[in-house]
């Protein structure tokens, strides 16, 4: 039985980094996580919240859910009523690519050499472009 989390974000965290190698402070994030029989099979970081964005980190290795889906956006533009969430994403990390645009992120810019392999490019997503608001809590 799948199962998320949002009361361990120490937990998530940790899981998120470790497999996006990148590193976290468990005093300035908010995280989501995704449990299936006890293991996290996917988490999302979220980080750099302004009132208007947030940055938000996503690592998966399992099949999620709508209700998880569904969640991973609602919290961002419905709780926190933010306009804009933002992904950042090294320009080599093709998986990382492909998962933000399928989730419905769209390529806003680049920063030249702002990764140790080259150009870091900076996804975003808009409330409006946001089809997974409109998942039904609870459903499959």
């Amino acid at each position: 039985m799948k199962k998320i989390i949002t009361d361990q974000n120490y937990r998530v965290g940790e899981w998120v980094s470790e497999r996006t190698n990148s590193t976290f402070n468990v005093n300035s994030i908010s995280c989501i996580g995704l449990e299936e029989n006890g293991e996290l099979i996917a988490g999302v970081i979220y980080d750099g919240y302004n009132t208007a964005s947030i940055a938000m980190h996503v690592a998966v290795e399992g099949m999620i859910n709508r209700e998880f889906l569904w969640f991973c956006f609602y919290y961002p533009f419905e709780q926190l009523n933010v306009h804009k969430i933002i992904g950042m994403v090294e320009e080599t990390n093709s998986n990382a690519r492909k998962l933000d645009e399928h989730l419905g992120f769209e390529l806003e810019t680049r920063i030249k050499n702002a990764c140790i392999n080259g150009d870091l490019l900076i996804y975003s997503m808009t409330k409006d472009q946001c089809r997974h608001l409109r998942i039904k809590h609870g459903t499959k």
